[in-house]
């Protein structure tokens, strides 16, 4: 049985395996015996898991088969409705419950859908009892005793909840007042919890990407298409714009001139404030974190570690060497004095917060450090291939690695979310950017 398992959760194209209905039943079912086989608890009652989702149209099928599935397990359910994946991991650890699963496909477009898993302690599921999971899922669904089949109910202040938590965050001798803010909620999981936080902590608001419909999640809008709230931005004449992407956990930000800000970008903002380095603890990125990103690191005597692209891998490096900043250049901020995963709104406060008490603007507090010039190139690729066993493929990739000869580096890898192989040469010069483009091209052929 193939992997269903990436980097972040299982995702895949709806009618296709393993997103159908049949296989989800499943997932939910071993899911749920698993938890219980692997928990400590002696249950007086049935042990509950919570369950939200972001607006695809496809939320609603995932939702009831998941839930269909944990109930024939025995273990019972709370459904939220349209909640960011950080909301999930805040609510699993406030309610004390065995496990929350967000169904979304995060960044991707509304025809893909995935889920993810958060254990008691609102962490990614380790690989291991992942494994344990997919192990399982060729034997068969068997209820023994119905009088332990699970109950399912709603909660309708789950919104509310995470946006009270969202806002306990922020310093409370500061207030967003007389900042003019546009956000983008991608039209997705965080339509409605975004926009409520920034203004009820004091801002005026303008919200784009706030009208789901099942199909527009992402769809020239969000964290991953910074062009749109760029453009409002400018129009409002905005002090700063704030985009997540479709499942709330990773952030874009777009500054008053119109300049967006990436994840390497605002790590080097919230790394210059203490409080974010306790103990003189140090920061974790990812194999795609910008080499200029980690001079500056070197040059101010901040100790700088990478880890495989996957925002699981910041977190367990981040509770390995105990330190409290992360992040992904894609966007995923974890500061663990703030939450145990991603949070596109906790970050966006947390900078914002810094451009108050500074008393100045982004292009201000991301001054200090020169991003090495990037080439970042997005192949799709047949699931069969297998590019590392490719005599052409590995050919031409030591013909680049002679020509950067030392000034540049090449970073070859597949997406742990999409068919896609990412090719990323890095470099002051730009003609050997290029050389990213003709790799993708010697696929393609």
């Amino acid at each position: 049985m193939k992997k269903i398992f990436g980097t972040d959760g299982i995702r895949g194209k709806i009618g296709e395996y393993p997103m159908l209905p049949d296989t989800i039943v499943k997932i939910g079912f071993h899911t749920g015996k698993v938890l219980i086989e692997q928990s400590l608890d002696d249950f007086t009652d049935k042990p509950t898991v919570i369950i939200g989702k972001d607006p695809r149209l496809s939320g609603y099928m995932i939702e009831s088969a998941l839930e269909a599935g944990f109930a024939a397990a025995g273990v019972n359910v709370l459904l939220t409705g349209p909640l960011p994946s950080p909301g999930i991991a805040y609510l699993v650890r406030a309610l004390r419950l065995q496990a929350g699963l967000m169904i979304s496909a995060s960044h991707n477009p509304y025809c893909d859908n995935g889920i993810k898993i958060f254990d008691r302690n609102g962490l990614k599921l380790p690989d291991a009892t992942e494994a344990i999971i997919e192990s399982k899922l060729t034997e068969n669904i068997t209820i023994t005793n119905t009088d332990k089949v699970g109950r399912a109910r709603r909660i309708d202040d789950a919104q509310g909840r995470y946006v009270e938590f969202c806002k306990s965050r922020f310093p409370e001798d500061l207030d967003l007042r007389g900042l003019n803010i546009v956000v983008d909620a991608a039209n997705g999981a965080g339509y409605q919890t975004l926009p409520a936080v920034i203004h009820e902590l004091g801002a005026k608001v303008t919200v784009i990407g706030n009208n789901p419909n099942g199909f527009n999640i992402n769809h020239q809008v969000g964290a991953t298409y910074p062009k749109a709230i760029q453009e409002i931005v400018l129009a409002k004449q905005a002090n700063i714009g704030i985009a997540i992407d479709g499942d709330g956990d990773r952030i874009s930000i777009c500054d008053h001139q119109g300049k967006i800000y990436d994840g390497d970008d605002i790590l080097f903002i919230l790394s210059r404030d203490p409080e974010n380095l306790p103990d003189k603890s140090g920061v974790v990125g990812t194999l795609m974190t910008n080499a200029g990103l980690e001079q500056s690191f070197k040059d101010r005597n901040i100790p700088f570690t990478r880890v495989k692209v996957g925002d699981r891998y910041v977190l367990e490096k981040l509770l390995n060497k105990n330190w409290n900043l992360g992040g992904e250049t894609s966007g995923h901020i974890i500061m663990l004095d703030q939450h145990f995963t991603g949070d596109g709104t906790l970050a966006a406060l947390k900078v914002l917060s810094r451009m108050i008490r500074e008393e100045q603007e982004l292009s201000e507090l991301n001054k200090g450090w020169q991003k090495m010039p990037q080439r970042l190139v997005n192949v799709e690729i047949n699931q069969n291939y297998k590019f590392n066993e490719d005599p052409n493929f590995i050919k031409k990739v030591k013909e680049i690695e002679n020509n950067l000869n030392g000034n540049g580096r090449l970073l070859i890898r597949p997406s742990g979310t999409e068919p896609i192989l990412r090719i990323l040469v890095e470099a002051r010069d730009n003609k050997l950017l290029e050389l990213a483009d003709s790799l993708a091209n010697k696929i393609k052929q």
